[in-house]
């Protein structure tokens, strides 16, 4: 009962594994999406086995290709028919399996580093539209996931409906603070619009959490030091009543901010500010 596309990519010199789905189900990220740094990224729905996520990331992590993966988790599946699943290994080799007994419609296709599948769908042009969006969109492997389960959607999606939605990407050190890989993990449970809430959560997550080559710090002068001061104090902060530079009592307040606005991952210990911090600034000063 779901749409879905597993992917790899390379960023910089760093491999992404990533999972992006869609249904009219309830949590659909709960069961569908696995992925492993290192291993490679599992979709499992229809009849969902949910084993298959966790078995197959081991198998991928023990240098199994995506093929040889999906005939070891189905073939021994009694209910492989009402089975249906995608798998890109570590190298970003990628297959999809459609049981049998599937709802129609239901299907899949296999590109350069991804896989689309989908069941109980408005039809084949699902699966195409997401396969075309995401070799069509540039950047990062989350906003390339995410166009095309917006493709997908738009296409028709799940023919029951919408109600949730979920993102996940794993690259090594990428989460919060460097403490886990997993960079990206999204989920919308349930909403009349899921697949375009996620998108809006996507949006956050990129302002609390920063790629480093996405940052740019700009120089506190004194004009700017100036600005700073009275957009903090009208926000009830205390920034101090210097007309001079960057001072003790600025970045005190300054870093103050970042924290109560979970920006942290923006911040920096020098005379300067992040421009996202700075716009953010400016946005809530203004309400």
């Amino acid at each position: 009962m779901t749409f879905s596309i597993a992917a790899r990519a390379v960023r910089g010199d760093v491999p992404e594994w990533g999972v992006a789905v869609a249904s009219k189900f309830l949590a659909v990220g709960a069961a569908v999406p696995w992925c492993k740094v290192g291993a490679g990224a599992v979709a499992t729905q229809a009849l969902a086995n949910l084993a298959y996520g966790p078995d197959g990331l081991d198998l991928l992590a023990a240098g199994n290709g995506a093929e040889s993966v999906i005939a070891a988790l189905t073939t021994p599946d009694p209910d492989s028919a009402q089975r249906q699943l995608g798998i890109v290994d570590a190298k970003g080799n990628a297959a999809t399996y459609t049981g049998s007994e599937c709802l129609h419609w239901a299907g899949g296709r296999t590109g350069q580093g991804y896989c689309c599948q989908g069941n109980i769908l408005a039809g084949p042009q699902v699966i195409g539209g997401m396969a075309a969006a995401f070799e069509e969109t540039g950047g990062e492997l989350a906003s390339r996931l995410l166009a095309a389960v917006e493709a997908g959607d738009a296409a028709g999606g799940d023919r029951r409906g919408r109600q949730s939605a979920a993102l996940i990407v794993a690259r090594d050190k990428g989460g919060y603070g460097g403490g886990s890989d997993i960079a990206v993990d999204l989920r919308i449970d349930d909403h009349a619009a899921p697949v375009q809430e996620l998108q809006r959560l996507y949006e956050l997550h990129k302002l609390y959490f920063p790629s480093p080559e996405e940052l740019e710090f700009i120089d506190v002068d004194v004009e700017l030091a100036a600005e700073l001061r009275a957009l903090l104090s009208g926000l009830g902060y205390a920034p101090g009543a210097s007309s001079g530079p960057y001072d003790h009592s600025l970045r005190a307040a300054l870093y103050a901010y970042a924290g109560t606005e979970n920006l942290e991952e923006r911040w920096s210990a020098d005379a300067r500010i992040e421009r996202a911090i700075l716009e953010h600034l400016r946005g809530r000063a203004a309400r």
